[in-house]
């Protein structure tokens, strides 16, 4: 499926996270959220990525931005991701790749010499109105929440 553009409504789902909870994208209407897609949980990349957004929730927050994470791994793997970094937002669980392919984060990847389609890193920073007002396309792993924040104009 073809990514959604900047200034479309952001695909609406609803799916099970870590702790057995669901995730409806409906429910954050009236907040700024940065929904991020990840290929793996406990892999390098994906751990520093999760810490620099659990280190930074609280000014992510103190803008009113909610963090929501999306992978393909199953929620028991997401339970002890979240728990393991002491994670404070959602992982949302997309084993069947219904979500990942409604936002279109499907690509081809290499690795060790072989091609295979994977998740690629990719943050839609949604408004208020359920609205993406921006794409971060292979995000900074490491400083993720200052992206988010310039992502939403908010500079400081």
């Amino acid at each position: 499926m073809e990514m959604p553009a900047v200034g479309q409504a952001a695909p609406p789902f609803e799916a099970p996270t870590q702790g057995r909870a669901t995730v409806d994208l409906s429910q954050y209407r009236g907040q700024k959220v940065a929904l991020y897609f990840y290929p793996r949980d406990n892999t390098p990349g994906c751990t520093r990525q999760a810490g620099n957004l659990r280190d930074n929730c609280a000014e992510l927050a103190a803008h009113d931005i909610a963090v929501v994470g999306v992978s393909t791994d199953c929620v028991v793997s997401h339970e002890k991701f979240a728990a393991r970094h002491a994670l404070p937002f959602p992982l949302v669980a997309d084993p069947e790749k219904v979500i990942v392919q409604a936002y279109g984060v499907i690509g081809e990847k290499k690795m060790f010499g072989r091609t295979f389609l994977g998740v690629t890193r990719t943050t839609f920073l949604i408004d208020e109105d359920g609205i993406i007002v921006r794409i971060i396309r292979r995000p900074k792993t490491g400083d993720h929440a200052a992206e988010i924040l310039r992502g939403f104009g908010i500079t400081g």
